[in-house]
């Protein structure tokens, strides 16, 4: 047994239980229950921080610092590996291929059976650049220890393409964007952000001496702005320090292009977006690699078009090769290809970027790297790993799942998917509510406890919506022609409008591609997905909605003070934490803890701000609030504020009320931030919105409520397009588009379209058996 005792993380209520080893237990509860609080934050995170304290205080200055759970005690713990939905690194040079593994197998197959042989792995590597060179190095040499000059040179060939470094693609700065060429650098002729007259980046182009400060750029000579612009890094003395002189251009692209685009400030993203155009890189057609490298063959296919293929047609193309002696690397490059396919990724190919794969398909991606694993008696947890999953593969994953049980581990999985639930040896359902109103330990047990347990759980595990009988009446359609982007098959479809509409279909059938990719320009759809809200620490639901604003100001307007000072970003700061309501300590090797303010006590206020009150709360107790109690706190008395109580509304019609208002937004999971954007889109006028599977994290309790406000929406003159795999609004929607009839090449063709109860009873695919196995039919 995993025992748990006296587990208070986040919202947890002094929970105390034990969860059985070399079983699959998987957690149950409404969103904001406290089951990744249970999971996460108090085991697998215990688990990794005693790991880390057994290495050595030099290893562990390199790792991140984990505190201690809060919790009495926990004993029975194993080695935990985490398995979630954050998505993989979006940095431009990694791919499906890189991260699984694959990729580096696939290099040393052609390193030793590509023809003409052009050198070892690192030939084939988009990783690696080719260099040349020389140099001289003092050794000893002798008996004597006589220390002579030796001559060394060096020769690594490397597969990256040398135009594009690997990327795939180039950039190219848009000139008029970097500069005014009628003014002069000292009038501010450049227009980059950082790049201001008078600034420190100003000063090394204005004190260069290769062209006059004052001097419009439009006079420049040939040489001045090509040195300006393009000059090679070259040491100069500027403003009496010895500092690397180089062009604006190169300048920018390291300063600003080599950084992950989610990770920009948001001014420097605005500046990118506009001064800067992407295309596929001329030389290696996108591949990333050199000609050196594509020109090495087998079977008449490079490395590039093997990295091209869909991950199946790849494991075809190895299992046909006769390739003696390098039976076990191909033997071992078909597995990984195989568990892409048992888990429904079969539709991918390894140069995919990794940063475009959804949570859900980084989730499976990261598994690969665990099914074949030897390691025993390890506890894997994961979260909600049928996330994005059409039913047809919700049963794959559980066989993955059983799988890594069967082998000796213990299995944790946070999970909303009956089918899921249903496999489960054992099963903690948390509630029974959200946020302060959950935390406690509903039920423990098997799946037949569970059904007669009377929890919400037990209660909606078996829920079916009914297929609506009476449709709305479309106001016009959007029409599609001729799709081709990724697998679409010359698709051509009208998608209705003034109704709700869903487009299903296995992953990979071409869904997103054409919701996405394929609508007009003048659509003006607004697109609801789950990926990251742009944020920091310091964001929260009340600053991202705007809901701050107006509290702000009631708070100066009834204590006479400016609104500034209700802000932890502004003047009302506390000045030991800046805001943060934490301090952070550097420890040098030890690594940086952070620990709550002494000042402020995590307030994120000074005192003297404090001392301010709206209704009997001040600003800090206000953003303590859940929005569930908020509601009421705006709708009357003193703090009646019409522009909150509309927002506080909406976050609570989209199932967030249990959220507090000032919580960071880097806590939210991708269905939080989905419905979080969802929320402001309710005040917005109708339109189309395309929705990314927003069922995604939500307890069957919680799709009712869902479905309710999509009709309300619907009845507000919006469109809605909502991709999805949930039955349930599959058998609610006005009209459906089921894509397939299989992933990536298998896909891309419009396998019906129609009303849900007629696919049930007369479509043909897994989505159409499906439907009818849930309505009955």
């Amino acid at each position: 047994m995993i025992r748990v005792q006296g587990a208070r993380e986040n919202n947890l209520k002094n929970i105390t239980l034990e969860i059985p080893k070399r079983k699959l237990t998987v957690f149950t509860g409404v969103s904001g229950s406290g089951k990744s609080s249970l999971v996460f934050d108090t085991i697998a995170s215990e688990s990794r921080r005693l790991i880390d304290e057994t290495y050595s205080a030099f290893l562990q200055g390199f790792m991140p610092t984990l505190g201690r759970p809060d919790v009495d005690l926990l004993s029975g713990l194993t080695t935990a590996i985490v398995v979630d939905q954050a998505q993989l690194g979006a940095n431009p040079r990694s791919t499906v291929g890189t991260v699984t593994d694959a990729d580096a197998f696939l290099r040393v197959l052609f390193s030793r059976a590509g023809s003409p042989h052009i050198g070892s792995p690192k030939a084939f590597s988009f990783n690696v650049a080719t260099m040349r060179g020389g140099g001289t190095m003092t050794v000893k040499k002798g008996t004597t220890g006589q220390a002579q000059a030796v001559k060394r040179s060096f020769n690594v060939v490397g597969g990256m393409c040398p135009r594009c470094e690997g990327r795939g693609t180039i950039s190219e700065f848009k000139l008029a964007e970097l500069y005014d060429e009628d003014l002069s650098l000292s009038q501010g002729a450049m227009l980059a952000p950082g790049y201001k007259a008078g600034g420190w980046n100003y000063r090394i182009y204005a004190e260069s001496g290769m062209y006059s400060p004052d001097k419009p750029i439009k006079q420049f000579t040939k040489k001045e702005l090509n040195d300006f612009l393009y000059h090679e890094p070259e040491r100069r003395k500027i403003a009496g320090i010895n500092m690397t002189y180089e062009g604006l251009v190169p300048r920018l692209q390291k300063s600003m292009l080599s950084k992950d685009p989610e990770q920009m400030q948001p001014h420097i993203r605005a500046f990118v977006d506009k001064a800067v155009t992407f295309a596929t890189c001329p030389d290696c057609d996108g591949t990333r690699l050199s000609a050196e490298a594509r020109s090495s063959k087998i079977d008449g296919l490079s490395i590039a078009d093997a990295n091209a293929l869909q991950v199946t047609e790849l494991a075809d193309w190895l299992g046909g090769l006769e390739l003696p002696g390098l039976g076990p690397l191909v033997t071992t490059l078909r597995a990984i290809l195989t568990a892409f396919d048992d888990i429904g990724l079969g539709y991918l190919s390894l140069n995919r970027a990794s940063g475009t794969l959804s949570g859900g398909e980084s989730q499976r991606v990261k598994l690969i790297r665990n099914i074949g694993s030897p390691l025993t008696d390890v506890t894997y947890v994961f979260d909600e790993p049928t996330a994005g999953l059409h039913p047809a593969d919700v049963h794959r994953m559980n066989q993955m799942l059983l799988q890594l049980r069967d082998k000796g581990n213990t299995v944790l999985v946070v999970e909303h998917e009956p089918e899921t639930i249903r496999i489960a040896d054992h099963i903690v359902d948390l509630g029974p509510g959200a946020g302060s109103h959950g935390g406690e330990l509903c039920y423990q047990g098997d799946l037949a406890g569970l059904r007669a347990s009377d929890t919400l759980t037990g209660r909606h595990l078996d829920d079916r919506v009914a297929a609506k009988q009476a449709w709305r009446t479309p106001t016009g359609t959007l029409p599609i022609r001729h799709a081709t982007l990724h697998n679409l098959r010359d698709v051509s479809v009208d998608i209705p409008l003034g109704v709700l509409c869903v487009v299903t279909g296995v992953a990979g059938s071409g869904k997103s591609s054409l919701v996405q990719e394929s609508l007009p320009a003048d659509a003006e759809a607004v697109y609801i997905d789950q990926t990251q809200v742009k944020s920091s620490r310091r964001s929260n639901p009340a600053t991202y909605t705007g809901l701050l604003d107006p509290v702000r100001k009631a708070f100066a307007k009834a204590n006479g003070v400016k609104p500034a000072l209700f802000s932890s970003n502004s003047e009302g700061a506390c000045p030991n934490c800046h805001g943060a309501g934490v301090v952070y300590t550097d420890l040098a090797m030890m690594g940086g803890v952070s620990s709550v303010c002494e000042v402020c006590e995590g307030k994120r206020f000074e005192p003297g701000v404090l001392l301010y009150k709206l209704a009997g709360l001040d600003i800090s107790q206000v953003l303590a609030l859940p929005f569930d109690e908020a509601r009421d706190y705006f709708g009357t008395g003193p703090a009646k504020i019409a522009a909150a109580q509309k927002i506080v509304g909406r976050m609570v019609d989209v199932g967030l009320g249990y959220l507090s208002l000032g919580q960071p937004l880097t806590t939210l999971s991708g269905g939080e931030r989905q419905r979080l954007k969802l929320a402001i889109q309710l005040g917005a006028r109708g339109g189309i919105q395309v929705l990314d599977e927003p069922t995604a994290g939500l307890h069957p309790a919680d799709v009712e409520q869902l479905l309710a406000l999509l009709d309300k929406l619907v009845d507000q003159g919006h469109s809605l397009i909502v991709v999805e795999h949930d039955l349930a609004v599959m058998a609610h929607t006005d009209w459906i588009i089921d894509m397939g009839p299989g992933a990536g090449n298998q896909g891309g063709h419009v396998t019906f379209e129609g009303h849900p109860a007629d696919l049930a009873a007369t479509g043909s695919g897994p989505t159409a058996r499906y439907l009818a196995a849930y309505l009955g039919s």
